[in-house]
């Protein structure tokens, strides 16, 4: 089993790279949508989980693979140890992804040791994709159709 984290906020072209390439690893994929109560996000978590349905379930079909959507708040290695993962997936674009990503595999290791961290890099198509990018790029007006499914471009629009 393995735990995808993220606030998918919205969910773009990169994450659903990575929850594809993550489908190829485990036969249950917990996509994992953390929740903050100090943050106001784009969309809410109900819309969040939405459209995650709507852009993973058809990668789970095909890859045989059980998806399953959860909401978490807090630390992530407890999230995922709830639901018995003993994966962290964690998509990967360049090098200051892998120093942060780095750091935060040594704490979890510490403090998790049962859990292993996979690195997904990301495809070259979606390597430059930032959901942070795309959120203020969307809030300014901008066109974000290259970066997100249809189905989020719709959302966002509305």
């Amino acid at each position: 089993m393995g735990f995808y984290p993220g606030s998918f906020d919205p969910v773009t072209n990169g994450h659903i790279d990575v929850i594809e390439r993550a489908c190829k690893l485990v036969d249950t994929l917990y996509i994992g949508v953390g929740v903050h109560s100090e943050k106001n996000g784009l969309l809410s978590y109900a819309d969040r989980i939405a459209l995650l349905k709507q852009t993973s379930n058809p990668i789970g079909k095909r890859n045989n693979t059980d998806i399953r959507y959860v909401e978490f708040s807090g630390l992530m290695i407890e999230a995922a140890r709830s639901f018995s993962a003993k994966l962290i997936i964690r998509g990967l674009r360049d090098t200051t992804d892998y120093n942060y990503e780095m750091q935060m595999v040594g704490m979890n290791a510490q403090m998790a040791p049962d859990l292993q961290t996979v690195f997904v890099p990301s495809s070259p198509h979606v390597r430059h994709i930032s959901a942070t990018l795309v959120r203020q790029i969307s809030e300014m007006g901008g066109d974000v159709s290259a970066f997100v499914p249809a189905i989020v471009l719709k959302a966002l629009n509305q």
